[in-house]
């Protein structure tokens, strides 16, 4: 039976598909590619809406006046909420496409995006409280769950060589969905005024019926991607799961929480009024997300750890400019600086995540010749592996999105300024760097063996 016969009669049957070897280069070009695409594409549409969901208070803060008595310090609190949420709930969500299947679980994580979006809907005029601003705040972490789930489940169907890109598109795909709402929050503002932000959330309910809608009609579920809490666990004591957390603080927390906070900043710091923040504040999250394929493919072609390094040490510079913007207050520099973060937080963000599979990639080609896996064996358990890393790395990395906007509500609290906040962002991407550079670069000297697979060199 071919390849493309046997994924269309598993679909018909209840959408599973029993039997995936994108490895087989038979299998791929004979109907593999075909089901992995379509699911990347719907995947994407799924975890787009997600991510303007998850970043909804970065646009809801713009409309809340002083009618509604919620001082900077508080709306920092409000926009750091959904990013402190939005980690917890990623390792649920990784383990659930393996548990229900990742058509499945898609369906049922675009719903509960209603939740959040009808919630805002009903509390967002004056006289709320801030207690319940705060919880429904929190109810849109749910959207930087899909993100997690999202990954695993495209991770699966494609072929190592092609994670980079594959990975790098489905979440840059998800991660303009930031800008986009931005975009919609500065037409609502522009040609509503800024007491209407119903309107926002308007548009986003039918979005989100779609997106399910769509996941139900058009993606698979992958049978061998079974519920396994036992690489959970064997993925919570590998090292490299950790260290290549603090990468993804570095490069995704830094995109998540700028994106969220980018507004505030430019209200605080150089006094933009909301209509002439939301002109500026979706350019630096839109070319962050549209870069983010490139340091994928990028990575596939030089790897990761090569990009990942230079990437860092791009995003130090970025930041010694940003720094130097806001102890004179200059907003054009600044506004330069901050975007070049964002491109460079987005170009790492994809370096990084092909790094997680290169990673187990490499360690399951040293259980071939120490423990005499097959080559099948090593491909199943790197696969198995690389999936659980990706829920917790991606976990870990979102709360990086946390501490980026308590640093900067420290900061603006303290010294009325963004300054200390970016002095100890540049310290953050030396550390990450250096890291780098130290695990996954530096070759061992004569007469020292590497702590790691030698093979981690071209991760």
């Amino acid at each position: 039976m071919s390849t493309s016969t046997a994924g269309t009669q598993s679909r018909a049957g209840g959408r599973w598909i029993q039997e995936w070897n994108p490895e087989d280069p038979a299998f791929w070009e004979g109907g593999g590619k075909k089901i992995a695409n379509r699911n990347l594409v719907f995947s994407v549409l799924s975890e787009h809406i997600g991510f303007s969901i998850w970043s909804l208070w970065s646009v809801m803060v713009l409309f809340m006046g002083p009618k509604y008595h919620v001082d900077p310090a508080g709306k920092f609190f409000l926009v750091a909420m959904p990013t402190l949420v939005g980690a917890f709930v990623r390792i649920p969500y990784t383990v659930a496409v393996a548990r229900f299947g990742g058509r499945n679980w898609t369906v049922v994580s675009a719903l509960l995006l209603l939740l959040p979006t009808l919630t805002a809907a009903y509390v967002m005029h004056p006289g709320t409280s801030y207690t319940t601003f705060m919880l429904v705040a929190a109810l849109t972490g749910l959207g930087g769950g899909n993100f997690a789930s999202s990954m695993t489940n495209i991770n699966a169907f494609f072929p190592m060589r092609r994670k980079g890109w594959a990975l790098g598109l489905n979440a840059g795909g998800g991660n303009i969905g930031v800008p986009v709402i931005q975009l919609i929050a500065l037409a609502v503002i522009t040609w509503a005024g800024a007491t209407h932000p119903r309107v926002v959330l308007g548009i986003y309910l039918p979005l989100i019926i779609i997106a399910a809608v769509c996941a139900a009609l058009f993606m698979d579920n992958l049978a061998p991607m079974k519920a396994d809490t036992g690489a959970l666990a064997e993925v919570f004591r590998e090292k490299h799961t950790w260290l290549m957390s603090v990468l993804y603080i570095g490069s995704f927390g830094s995109f998540i929480g700028f994106s969220f906070a980018f507004g505030l900043v430019l209200q605080n710091q150089f006094g933009r009024t909301p209509l002439q923040a939301a002109q500026l504040t979706f350019i630096g999250p839109l070319l962050g997300s549209l870069i983010r394929p490139v340091g994928g493919k990028l990575a596939d072609r030089f790897g990761g750890s090569r990009i990942t390094f230079w990437n860092f040490v791009a995003m130090a510079a970025a930041a010694s400019v940003v720094t130097y913007a806001s102890s004179v207050r200059s907003l054009p520099v600044f506004l330069v600086g901050f975007i070049t973060l964002f491109v460079f937080a987005g170009l790492g963000n994809g370096s990084t995540y092909k790094m997680i599979p290169g990673i187990f990639d490499a360690k399951a080609q040293d259980r071939i010749a120490t423990l005499g896996d097959t080559p099948e064996q090593a491909a199943a358990w790197s696969r198995r592996m690389s999936g659980a890393a990706i829920g917790i790395i991606g976990a870990v990395g979102a709360v990086g999105g946390l501490l980026i906007n308590l640093a900067f509500r420290q900061s603006f609290l303290t010294a009325k300024s963004g300054t200390p906040a970016f002095v100890s962002f540049l310290a953050a991407y030396a550390v990450c760097f250096a890291l780098t550079w130290v695990v996954y670069l530096r070759r061992p000297s004569a007469g020292r063996t590497r702590a790691a697979s030698p093979a981690l060199a071209e991760v």
